[in-house]
């Protein structure tokens, strides 16, 4: 047996074996994951009218983490290209973690447009080949294949390296397809928000600023979620990882999320300066609507949020202290969490077509379906990085620290 094919199988064999954290770890995602599935068989039983979605907001919890999920996917570009493209080393180390995360992200995100299906044996309709998906007039069938082509193009440039690495050889040759994934990467969000900014009687979405906004709001939380998920896995694995390439990640954030508040700022004006009807969406989130204001208080939060983690990360000398870098981080993953979910989602179909306003809030059933969903990425990157991490570490990629 060649060495690389040993390094994976012994790799391969250590994935069950682990101390009581990591075997705690799993039983939990486990136990969260028979809770999504025990919801998931009484949305199937009984059908969506166990959602809390009507007619008035026929999208909801389900599409707002899908939407939040694509950008995560979205956001591995900032990695890609200060590694392959400026070769930047201590990020070019960590690449492959990034990588990871955009192949959960994106299984998540199926597996959340998968429940938010009410008849998910009709899904082989948008099966090229087999049903009608309607290509290419249907935004749909264009958001299947960009998502299905970056899964495929990040799960094959990870295994790829992965058996380089463990072979001892260069990985020279998938550079196109790393390189590829770039502008796919912006494709996946930005036809993501074509779904919604098509959809002309939404005045909300109807907007140009929109895709950029996605893609800001994706290369902050994106990579905010990498920068704390890199410094777990360092610390489990005990790796040496270069700060460095944390910092580096940092300084981007705070690009793009000053970008991201500045088209914020844009929208803002155009809604409330022209005082036209299309104004009520905003000021339903914002100030309320004829009573109606369930969503104030979190959207007041996430800009709070957003805002104070501006200021943490556009000044170096609070962006590199690990404490304030990592708490930076939480507040802009809940900031965007809620602005681009509910926040997003929700005022679109407020109010509706009749002028009514339905006070959308997740039902249990929702909530317990998306915990098993958030649970299943969490075991895949879990599952992964076991996996995975013990070749790099084999074949030299990483320096481990001593146990003392």
């Amino acid at each position: 047996m060649s060495g690389g094919l040993s390094d994976f199988v012994t790799a391969l064999k250590e994935v069950p074996k682990g101390g009581r954290g990591y075997r705690t770890w799993i039983l939990f995602l486990l136990l969260l994951i028979g809770l999504g599935v025990w919801g998931y068989v009484i949305q199937l039983r009984d059908g969506l009218v166990v959602t809390n979605m009507r007619n008035q907001v026929g999208w909801g919890f389900y599409i707002s983490n899908f939407t939040f999920l694509v950008g995560v996917a979205a956001a591995a570009v900032l990695l890609v290209i200060p590694a392959y493209v400026y070769n930047f080393k201590p990020i070019k180390e960590i690449a492959f973690l990034g990588e990871m995360m955009a192949v959960t992200a994106i299984v998540m995100c199926i597996l959340f447009v998968a429940v938010d299906v009410g008849s998910p044996q009709n899904l082989w309709h948008l099966v090229p080949g087999i049903g009608r998906p309607n290509f290419p007039v249907s935004l749909l069938t264009w958001d299947i294949l960009v998502l299905n082509g970056y899964l495929g193009i990040n799960a094959f440039v990870f295994f790829y390296i992965l058996y380089k690495v463990a072979h001892g050889q260069k990985y020279s040759r998938v550079l196109p397809l790393i390189l590829l994934s770039i502008p796919w990467a912006v494709g996946i969000h930005t036809v993501t928000a074509f779904l919604y900014n098509g959809l002309v009687a939404r005045p909300f979405w109807n907007a140009s600023i929109l895709a950029p906004r996605f893609l800001a709001s994706a290369f902050c939380s994106g990579p905010a979620l990498m920068i704390l998920v890199l410094q777990v896995v360092g610390k489990q694995f005990r790796i040496a990882m270069d700060e460095r390439a944390l910092f580096k990640i940092a300084e981007l954030v705070s690009w793009a999320l000053a970008f991201n508040l500045f088209l914020f700022g844009a929208e803002a004006f155009k809604e409330f300066y022209s005082q036209s009807h299309h104004m009520a969406p905003i000021q339903y989130l914002y100030f309320g609507l004829h009573g109606h204001n369930a969503l104030v208080p979190l959207m007041w939060t996430a800009l709070a949020l957003n805002s104070t983690a501006f200021l943490l990360f556009v000044n170096p000398r609070t962006r590199e202290k690990k404490r304030v870098l990592n708490i930076g981080c939480v507040l802009i993953l809940i900031g965007v969490y809620i602005e681009k979910g509910l926040g997003l989602v929700v005022p679109g179909f407020t109010p509706d077509a009749l002028g009514e306003i339905y006070e959308y809030v997740p039902s249990q059933v929702e909530l317990a379906i998306s915990a098993g969903i958030w649970a299943s990425g969490a075991l895949v990157y879990t599952l992964l990085a076991k996996f995975s991490i013990p070749v790099f570490i084999k074949a030299g990629q990483f320096v481990q620290q001593s146990e003392s």
